[in-house]
């Protein structure tokens, strides 16, 4: 087959391992930027050149669409599925993934369980705000936010007054969710394709910080999910429609609490933690596909 990997880079270890895995299995692949890529809107014939060069024969593409090239890169998957190239990730459904609050919100009408969150349009009565979600300890987070950045622990009510004045102040939209304690900083990272849940790890923040992040110094190590834990992830992930998808969740006395559905999860933490070859999984999902 002919595969596409849409990646800003050929050297990030995720987009490597995928072609790697795609060569072992016989596969023709190349990385292609998707800011290189032109669209051409025509009546019954899309088209897509790469560096002046027309796309043809493409079996199938996989999107690894970075957060800061949302619009464009997931305008390049929507012209690829109209030349019907089959892709891991539908656009739509990277679209809605991306949306923070639109994703909890189907998670929410699945039946999903989830740390308790509110959003208001800048709402002045910030102590309101506060007591929605039981009051402090309580995490702020940026709509745009990614890989932890935009996080904000606030751990007293005057504290979080004052973090919700200030991005009301820069009209910066944000999320303000209840404070699980007893997750003690850890959370759990699933990856399913296609359904299936293919690995797990457990990310622990490193000391002193409740972000769990490995890109922020947190630990990883494999972990057994319990059949509620593996249903959720499957859930989260048919509710927003992904082909491949990464499940952030809380270990909670309630039950898993999903976090965030990611549709470009990172490989290389989960595959060193679990010694797993998600990447083959992808390509064995791709030659199931098509």
């Amino acid at each position: 087959m002919n595969i596409k990997i849409l990646s800003r880079s050929a050297s990030l270890f995720s987009t490597d391992a995928l072609v790697q895995a795609a060569v072992k299995r016989r596969h023709n692949v190349q990385v292609i930027d998707p800011l290189s890529c032109d669209i051409v809107i025509e009546k019954k014939k899309p088209e897509i050149y790469y560096r002046g060069k027309k796309l043809e024969h493409v079996d199938a593409v996989i999107p690894r669409i970075g957060s800061s090239i949302t619009f464009y890169g997931t305008a390049v998957v929507r012209q690829f599925e109209m030349m019907n190239v089959f892709t891991t990730v539908q656009s739509q459904a990277l679209v809605q993934s991306r949306d923070k609050l639109r994703s909890l919100q189907i998670l929410s009408k699945a039946g999903l369980g989830l740390p308790k969150t509110v959003f208001t349009n800048y709402s002045k009565d910030v102590s309101e705000v506060i007591s929605h979600v039981g009051g402090a300890p309580l995490i702020i987070k940026l709509l745009e936010g990614t890989q932890g950045l935009g996080v904000v622990l606030a751990e007293t009510k005057t504290a979080a007054e004052s973090v919700l004045e200030a991005f009301n102040g820069l009209q910066a939209r944000v999320i303000v969710q209840e404070f699980v304690k007893e997750a003690k900083g850890a959370d759990v990272r699933v990856l399913v394709v296609d359904g299936q849940v293919i690995g797990a790890m457990k990310r622990q923040g490193r000391e002193g910080e409740f972000r769990s992040n490995l890109h922020r110094g947190g630990s990883a190590s494999i972990i057994a999910l319990t059949d509620e834990e593996e249903n959720a992830a499957i859930k989260a992930v048919k509710a927003l429609k992904l082909g491949v998808a990464g499940v952030d969740m809380l270990q909670s006395a309630r039950g898993p609490l999903i976090l965030e559905v990611n549709s470009s999860p990172g490989l290389e933490g989960i595959q060193t933690a679990t010694g797993k070859d998600i990447a083959k999984s992808i390509i064995r999902y791709i030659e199931r596909s098509i």
